[in-house]
């Protein structure tokens, strides 16, 4: 399997003013292509180099775990924003947090709570729990919800180098930025829907 960094799904300026051309032109093309140079390095003519990322990501441990998890979430993360994005979701999804969450402002305030609250580095994850109920969740490091045998719907990357070009220490205010500019609840439907 040929293993490569997907595209960017707008332009590094598109995030602006919330997530810098500066900031997307450190976190995309040093961070996560170094993460999957040194996945590549790992895996050069091992038995994981013709598996899925996904089964990697499910099945490594240690320094293997961590580049290949780092290579998901951050494909993943891409895929979670949007220019113009935020707000609430629609539809079922939207059904679905007022079921679990109460609204979407208790939803929004979980997240952030979450976001805010992981020590370190690390991510936060609106999820869909194997009984079908959406929980929100934050994980240290690489870690993710693929490994509790959940399933992400969307993400936010909280480790310093997502943000401290922009906000400096301000974690809170990326969060909300996040929340209110930048969410992409399509992307997020999309994996609820294929989630059910």
């Amino acid at each position: 399997m040929k293993f490569e960094v997907p595209s960017l799904p707008y332009e590094k300026t598109a995030l602006a003013p919330y997530i810098s051309e500066k900031t997307l032109e450190l976190h995309y093309e040093k961070h996560h292509k170094g993460y999957m140079k040194k996945l590549k390095d790992a895996i050069a003519d091992t038995d994981d180099a013709n598996k899925p990322l996904e089964d990697i990501v499910l099945q490594a441990e240690g320094d293997l775990f961590n580049n290949a998890a780092q290579v998901w979430n951050h494909s993943f993360y891409w895929r979670s924003m949007k220019p113009n994005g935020g707000g609430s979701p629609t539809d079922e999804l939207k059904a679905a947090i007022e079921r679990d969450f109460g609204d979407v402002k208790h939803f929004h305030d979980q997240f952030a709570a979450a976001a805010k609250g992981e020590f370190g580095s690390g991510w936060a994850w609106l999820i869909m729990q194997r009984d079908g109920h959406l929980a929100v969740i934050s994980s240290s490091d690489a870690e993710n919800p693929l490994r509790s045998g959940h399933t992400p719907l969307l993400t936010l990357d909280v480790w310093e180098h997502a943000y401290y070009v922009d906000y400096y220490n301000e974690r809170g205010d990326y969060v909300q930025a996040f929340l209110e500019h930048l969410v992409n609840w399509d992307f997020a439907m999309e994996n609820f829907l294929a989630s059910r």
